[in-house]
């Protein structure tokens, strides 16, 4: 397993952006696959975006594509959410998620390593 640790959670108004960063531990970053879920009070957790071990290959969920952004720099061991045109609905504890894949992988129960998460607020 990896340690996670996010970053770049706060409060914003409705319309704003945040960027979101995950830098997990160890020298094999590049090895896993990663993604970024969400969780708001009451709710399951759900998927919001995720790419594979290369950067070539991302996958989002419906309510966030065309807003969100998920890419990772490996040499830099960190990925990232760019969240634009944030609206109240994403209001949440968002964490960052990896696995051994060499795919993309979109489901809470692949992946083996989780952060604590951060909190993202979106004012109306």
């Amino acid at each position: 397993q990896v340690q996670l640790v996010e970053s770049g959670g706060g409060l914003v108004q409705a319309g704003g952006s945040l960027r979101l960063s995950c830098a997990p531990s160890g020298r094999t970053f590049s090895s896993y696959a990663m993604g970024w879920f969400r969780q708001a009070p009451g709710k399951e957790r759900e998927f919001v975006a995720a790419i594979n071990w290369s950067g070539g290959g991302t996958s989002y969920a419906d309510s966030v594509k065309g807003r969100f952004t998920i890419s990772r720099d490996n040499a830099k061991n960190t990925v990232y959410l760019q969240m634009n045109s944030l609206k109240p609905e994403d209001t949440a504890v968002y964490l960052c998620a990896a696995t051994l894949s060499l795919g993309v992988a979109t489901g809470a129960g692949e992946y083996l390593s989780w952060g604590l998460g951060t909190q993202v607020t979106v004012s109306s």
